[in-house]
């Protein structure tokens, strides 16, 4: 038997949000917010924690800062039942990733020191404990610079060794699309982009022609479209689940949220339709507090979000 349900290897972050902030920011003056939170971030540990209080035994490899922000980030990844025993120990002048989320009415600005998120290593990876587990997940293609050049080597270590795979990679600040993307595409079972990162990564500019592409290369295409809901493009079916109406807080960690409850029936061996309800439930439940883990740190409240959605939550045992 497996040691772990699902295994990821990534970055963990700190959010800094701050809420109600005008729509123009000006220079040289001093502007007020509303409200703010600190709280864990980074799209690999979201996922983890996520997973982890839907239930599935979660073993995770973050590089670590040696600063008091990545003792908070432990804190809440332990609370939540995820498993660090090979996590990477700290290295010199690399701290804590940290993304200042800047909250409009109407849109949102990110500002991020990468830190720790690109600090993490092909040869800083335990492959053996990776591999103990049924399915492998990684997040921030982009943003894991010291890890990027090596994820088809790792994507392949990890098929070989009898895992499914699966990889959201999430947008590229650089807004190039570069690195060896095809290689990595050629090393997975489930892609799980937003509309955007889909047609980005197609290089096409309409949505159906990248499912298109993308679908030629990906036995399952997962595309998240936020208040639209998502779609699962699988062996030549297409299979739609439309948005839920929620009494929204922020979007932070929504689709990482999505991509926790997918996997998490994922690997339980749910059929696709289930897969694709549970994890735009669970996005659709994460806007409901302020970032990406605090509503999954109410299981019984999510219990009940859930069941009032009509999701199956069977396989969800915390």
């Amino acid at each position: 038997m497996a040691q772990f349900d699902i295994t990821l290897a990534g970055e963990i972050t700190m959010d800094l949000l701050m809420y109600g902030l005008p729509e123009e920011l000006p220079v040289e003056r001093e502007l007020l917010a509303t409200s703010m939170a600190l709280t864990l971030g980074g799209s690999s540990a979201i996922t983890a924690h996520n997973l982890a209080t839907l239930g599935s035994r979660t073993g995770f490899i973050p590089q670590l800062g040696a600063d008091p922000f990545t003792d908070l980030c432990l804190k809440a990844l332990l609370q939540a039942g995820v498993d660090l025993s090979r996590a990477v120990s700290p290295k010199p002048g690399i701290g804590t990733g940290v993304t200042v989320l800047l909250q409009h009415e109407h849109n949102r600005r990110a500002l991020t020191y990468p830190g720790t998120i690109s600090g993490l290593r092909y040869e800083d990876l335990d492959l053996d404990y990776l591999a103990s587990g049924r399915h492998f997940h990684l997040s921030s293609f982009f943003l894991q610079r010291g890890l990027r050049d090596d994820v088809p080597k790792l994507l392949a270590t990890m098929r070989q060794a009898g895992l499914t795979t699966s990889l959201d990679t999430n947008d590229d600040p650089e807004n190039s699309w570069e690195g060896p993307i095809a290689e990595t595409l050629a090393h997975l079972d489930i892609l799980m982009p937003n509309e955007r990162e889909a047609c980005r990564l197609a290089n096409e500019s309409n949505l159906e022609d990248a499912i298109d592409k993308l679908s030629e290369m990906i036995p399952m295409l997962v595309i998240k479209r936020g208040a639209a809901g998502a779609l699962v493009s699988h062996r030549g079916l297409r299979y739609e689940a439309p948005g839920h109406l929620t009494e929204l807080v922020d979007v932070i960690g929504a689709g990482d949220s999505f991509n926790a409850g997918f996997l998490h029936a994922f690997v339980h061996g749910t059929g696709v339709r289930d897969c694709l309800a549970l994890g735009n439930a669970c996005g659709a439940y994460s806007t409901t507090a302020i970032g990406g883990t605090q509503a999954f740190s109410a299981p019984h409240r999510m219990q009940q979000f859930l069941e009032g959605l009509g999701v199956a939550t069977e396989i969800v045992s915390r």
